[in-house]
């Protein structure tokens, strides 16, 4: 199925990297993301659900600290901490932080600190 095209969507998000081969293999093993190779050679990926794609850099400093934050949807939130931890990530903030709310956030193998969203019930 075609990804829904709408005006304001995000569509495509470039995540600072050291070492693309790593930061590539803790998305795919985490996540479920899709990489490929794009046309010019870069490492891209495509979210499970196929609606948001990215590719990772190189040369950029890393999204170290909460500023704009990406939260990635999951559907067991603390499976996915143990999935983070086993793959190489680095947990900054538990699952409790956001009262209200089931996320957490965590260091990427890129330094870049992400986070994870549970929709509740």
């Amino acid at each position: 199925m075609p990804p829904t095209l709408a005006d304001g969507k995000i569509c495509y998000l470039e995540i600072p990297a050291t070492d693309v081969a790593r930061s590539a293999d803790f998305s795919n093993k985490t996540f479920g993301w899709e990489m490929r190779k794009r046309g010019d050679g870069a490492t891209a990926f495509d979210d499970t659900a196929g609606e948001v794609s990215g590719a990772f850099v190189v040369g950029r400093p890393p999204a170290a600290a909460p500023g704009l934050m990406v939260y990635i949807w999951v559907e067991n939130a603390a499976a996915t901490v143990k999935m983070i931890v086993a793959n190489s990530g680095e947990i900054v903030q538990a699952i409790g932080g956001d009262p209200g709310e089931i996320t957490a956030r965590f260091r990427d193998p890129g330094g870049n600190v992400l986070g994870i969203y549970q929709e509740p019930g």
